[in-house]
């Protein structure tokens, strides 16, 4: 569904009806502990927090053309993330519902991913892509008119962003929008995907600029494991204390690895994730594979899943990060 928006009062009462049922702030917790509620919500359901689907090849060229030749999905891949592809490997793993994160491949037209949620509304929550030569108040009302037809969270990626801009550039359409995703309880994600240390100063300043808003990093922020991911990670680490509306996925364990690890991660665990749990706790930790990247990768789906659940002894804990935390965050999946 495409509907324009005003930002006036009935467009926030349209959304507030239709769109955004209310979670859990971190920044106003319930009078029982986020962990209970946590481990009330939920015992052993899973979300995948992190993942993608896009056209096939037929459908590309009837239907869900990709943004460009550039766009067009790696060939060993192009034909294996549809939305029934992912929801066999889900079946497989024990996956109950799953964030499917707006691709590159098709850019700002969402209609594919859109198209996928409204088929399977119980198993899909989608995540948008902020197109940053918007401006701010078509920027703003993109991001109403999609979180209409059912998603509730928006990435940013700094690297689409205009020559010279940043996320958080004054007067811009990047914090016009991270301000909105406040208001309306809609958090925001950032790929950092040439290495936190680029993007720490920028995300600092959205953070100060909207402190309600919830802001997550994917993929453990991208730390690689050496020298320099190393540097980022402390930094990473102390953004825990300081600001407690900033979340990490556990995604794409094979994304930070470099030379220095494999499958099945055992110096990610160590290095990235034991001390990101002492930091920020189960309840701002999420897991996600990265499908259908994660395929390629030695243990692959259900691999990628498992390992991360085998890392947490503790019964809370775990059912927070393996789903309970995106729940809360993203609103409860298996119910429309």
């Amino acid at each position: 569904m495409h509907r324009h928006l005003s930002l006036g009062t009935t467009s926030f009462l349209l959304l507030a009806t239709y769109a955004i049922q209310p979670t859990t702030s971190f920044l106003k917790p319930q009078t029982h502990s986020i962990r209970s509620t946590a481990t009330c919500m939920l015992a052993t359901k899973v979300i995948d927090s992190h993942l993608h689907i896009w056209a096939t090849a037929e459908e590309a060229s009837s239907h869900y053309p990709y943004a460009g030749p550039e766009q067009t999905p790696p060939s060993q891949l192009q034909n294996v993330a549809s939305p029934t592809a992912l929801l066999e490997q889900m079946n497989k793993a024990g996956v109950d519902g799953s964030l499917i994160v707006q691709p590159i491949n098709h850019k700002y037209d969402h209609s594919y991913v859109s198209d996928a949620i409204k088929a399977y509304p119980d198993k899909f929550k989608g995540m948008l892509l902020h197109d940053p030569y918007l401006s701010p108040q078509l920027a703003v009302e993109r991001l109403e008119e999609l979180v209409l037809s059912g998603f509730v969270g928006v990435r940013f990626n700094p690297y689409l962003w205009p020559e010279g801009e940043l996320m958080s550039t004054p007067a811009g359409c990047g914090l016009a929008v991270y301000k909105r995703c406040g208001e309306l309880n809609v958090p925001v994600g950032v790929m950092c995907f040439k290495g936190l240390e680029l993007h720490i100063d920028d995300i600092v300043h959205l953070i100060s600029a909207s402190p309600e808003t919830v802001l997550i990093l994917d993929h453990l922020g991208f730390c690689a494991l050496n020298e320099e991911g190393d540097k980022a990670f402390e930094k990473l680490l102390s953004l825990a204390k300081k600001y407690s509306n900033v979340l990490v996925k556990v995604s794409a364990l094979f994304r930070n690895t470099g030379e220095e690890d494999s499958f099945p991660y055992d110096k990610v665990k160590y290095k990235r994730f034991d001390p990101l749990m002492e930091a920020f706790g189960a309840d701002r930790l999420m897991i996600g594979s990265d499908f259908p990247f994660v395929l390629e990768t030695e243990g692959s789906y259900q691999g990628a899943l498992s390992t991360v659940k085998s890392w947490i002894s503790d019964g809370a804990d775990r059912d927070a990060v393996m789903g309970g935390t995106a729940e809360r965050v993203f609103g409860k999946w298996g119910t429309v």
